[in-house]
């Protein structure tokens, strides 16, 4: 029998929630029973497993920070869309680095097929890259250097790994200029 009052939807967003508040591997099956008042297979009706738990956690967080860096670029091109792309990245990464923990796990394709979440994160990153004239395959290479430069960035803001004086924020905007520079280059460059 289901338990009043959980639900799927529920059940991730108390995932994505505890996420934020402790890691993303203190997300399991018991932690969140505990959370509802229930025994772990009350959960069982609404998963299948930590697995797919942990998978709906991640495209929760890949579809809020879709819909964060979407608004961001929106009628924006060149260094003004990769700025805002970048800002509604690290912003996500920062306020949510449970839920940015998740979208970054390693997903199998045939876990997703009835979803577009990730595409859409494909599609923003090649539209605001394609406001540089970039086309394949330097959309892929660029996009993957954009991506690398973004997770490492906020990986190690994340971990504390900034402990210089200057201000991070600071050194965050540079960054995003020498990018703009280079990807306003990036087709020149064989």
């Amino acid at each position: 029998m289901v338990r009043a009052g959980i639900t799927t939807e529920r059940l991730v967003a108390a995932a994505a929630e505890l996420a934020d508040e402790s890691g993303l591997d203190k997300v399991t099956v018991s932690a969140l029973a505990r959370r509802f008042g229930v025994k772990d297979a009350s959960l069982y009706a609404h998963i299948r497993n930590l697995r797919e738990l942990r998978v709906r956690l991640a495209l929760l967080a890949s579809h809020e920070m879709n819909e964060a860096i979407g608004a961001a670029v929106a009628g924006r091109s060149g260094r003004d869309a990769l700025v805002g792309f970048a800002d509604a990245y690290r912003d996500y990464a920062l306020a949510h680095p449970g839920r940015y923990a998740a979208s970054q796990q390693r997903i199998e394709p045939a876990e997703v097929e009835d979803t577009t979440v990730l595409l859409r994160a494909v599609e923003l990153t090649y539209g605001m890259l394609r406001g540089y004239g970039l086309a394949e395959p330097e959309l892929t290479d660029a996009a993957r250097l954009l991506r690398a430069t973004f997770h490492g960035y906020v990986h190690l803001e994340l971990g504390g790994g900034f402990q210089h004086t200057r201000p991070v924020a600071a050194s965050w905007a540079r960054s995003l200029d020498a990018l703009h520079h280079l990807m306003e280059n990036w087709g020149k460059q064989k």
